[in-house]
């Protein structure tokens, strides 16, 4: 079982890996280092539309302004290796939860989290910003940073 096992990677899983996943790398990364935490961190998406891109430039500026860098990011799709690679496999949403348990054999489902479930709110799923406005990213900012110091105090319990 996952919480007889220390995690030392993390994997943020979005549709695109453009938005949401790169945000959480960029801002999870941040808060470990922050905290003390040494943690494989990466992200990437379920599908491949964007593989090889940086992250969308509305999320980079999101991120800007409270202090976070995603520039040196690249966008890339999940590969089977990911299941057996790290520790946790966070989702953002319930789409993303069930492309990946498709994906994931089956004894290795128990990495498969969704992210919200590491921070009490109103919202189930990290909601995707990209068709929306600057307020969209700021909320996906604003969840995701809640999110992390959820998952930050779970990994160092375990």
């Amino acid at each position: 079982m996952l919480e007889d096992k220390k995690i030392t990677s993390v994997l943020f899983v979005c549709l695109g890996n453009i938005c949401r996943s790169p945000t959480a790398e960029g801002v999870f990364a941040k808060k470990a280092m922050e905290q003390g935490l040494r943690v494989k961190i990466d992200s990437a998406g379920t599908a491949g539309f964007h593989e090889g891109a940086a992250p969308d430039k509305r999320s980079q500026q999101a991120a800007n302004a409270k202090g976070y860098d995603l520039s040196k990011l690249e966008c890339r799709r999940v590969v089977e290796r990911d299941f057996q690679d790290f520790d946790l496999i966070i989702a953002m949403d319930d789409s993303n939860m069930r492309d990946l348990l498709k994906k994931c054999p089956e004894e290795l489902q128990d990495k498969v989290r969704l992210f919200l479930t590491f921070v009490d709110t109103e919202f189930s799923e990290v909601p995707d910003p990209y068709y929306g406005g600057k307020r969209g990213f700021e909320l996906v900012l604003d969840l995701i940073e809640k999110a992390s110091d959820g998952l930050i105090s779970y990994i160092k319990a375990t």
